[in-house]
């Protein structure tokens, strides 16, 4: 009877703790970095901001100091769960910088700002929208320090929900379920990180069920990039890449979000499921085709590159410390 309770809770095979377990010692962990890094970053990074006039950069400088604090929280959470609760090491969340992860990521960045440009573009021809002005800032600032704070911003956010959501939850799940195969362990994970990363934009402005829907698809399109490579470099470039050029190159709202800073300041007035309408394109049409396009060209990618396509397993099968 003693060794069936054990066995519930934990893998002797792997000497650790089983999923579920893992799940809520993590949630745990997560709320205890949370909380002290609230209390003792925060006064830190308002100092900081303060004294470089993040303040006065209004909505931008609110959400960069919010992702700062973000960033801190999963970076610490990441490697203290990997390391004493799943015996990983941090590098094997998808963070092997090597050569080949750092063209990865120029490509993910190229290809999210390709897809945000085919969006505009299309749009633009279709009469979708209407440019209202160029390098708009806010006022009494420079538009260059401005625009590189947007820059920093959607780093940190591509970074910490890569890391998060793709790295440590999809990685965990896969592993969890590979007694069923690996490919039905990918499917699952996939499918329930790319759900979490939806419920994640629930409650941004103008969210509607249709771009919780369309925000699963862009999970799966990023997942994409980790399960043929094994590493984080394609989705984050993408990441990045996806939302910078989505509002602050071409004015569109990025998850129902508008920032202060834009190259080109548009006005979307076409069909709402198209466009997205005030969501943005993660909410029409054009998004999801954009996501379909991505998705292909990923794959393109990794197997011109690696003159194979198939999924890496050591997103299911963990290199334990």
């Amino acid at each position: 009877m003693r060794t069936l309770i054990k066995n519930i809770f934990w893998n002797a095979a792997d000497r650790r703790l089983r999923l579920p377990w893992r799940f809520v010692v993590a949630a745990i962990v997560f709320g205890i970095i949370f909380l002290v890094a609230v209390f003792s970053l925060r006064p830190v990074l308002v100092s900081v901001f303060v004294g470089l006039q993040f303040a006065s950069f209004g909505r931008l400088g609110t959400l960069l100091f919010q992702t700062s604090i973000q960033l801190v929280v999963v970076v610490l959470f990441t490697y203290l769960v990997g390391r004493f609760i799943d015996r990983r090491r941090f590098a094997d969340f998808g963070l092997h910088l090597s050569r080949s992860w750092w063209i990865d990521f120029g490509f993910g960045l190229a290809l999210g700002a390709a897809l945000m440009t085919a969006i505009f573009l299309i749009e633009l021809a279709l009469g979708w929208i209407r440019i209202t002005g160029t390098f708009r800032t806010v006022s009494g600032l420079s538009f260059v320090l401005v625009f590189c704070t947007s820059v920093l911003l959607f780093l940190f956010v591509g970074i910490s929900e890569e890391l998060l959501v793709r790295g440590y939850f999809l990685t965990n799940l896969a592993e969890g379920f590979r007694w069923l195969s690996g490919d039905a362990a990918v499917a699952i994970a996939t499918l329930c990180s790319s759900v979490l990363f939806g419920i994640g934009h629930v409650f941004n402005p103008n969210a509607t069920l249709t771009s919780t829907f369309v925000i699963v698809l862009a999970g799966i399109m990023l997942a994409s990039g980790y399960l043929l490579t094994g590493e984080l470099g394609i989705p984050i470039g993408l990441h990045v890449s996806w939302n910078l050029f989505q509002t602050s190159v071409y004015g569109f709202s990025v998850s129902g979000l508008r920032l202060p800073v834009t190259i080109i300041a548009t006005e979307q007035v076409g069909p709402r499921v198209f466009t997205g309408g005030p969501f943005g394109p993660e909410a029409g049409f054009l998004g999801v085709s954009a996501i379909v396009v991505g998705t292909v060209t990923i794959a393109w990618w990794v197997r011109s590159r690696e003159a194979r396509l198939s999924l890496s397993s050591s997103v299911w099968i963990p290199e334990l410390r």
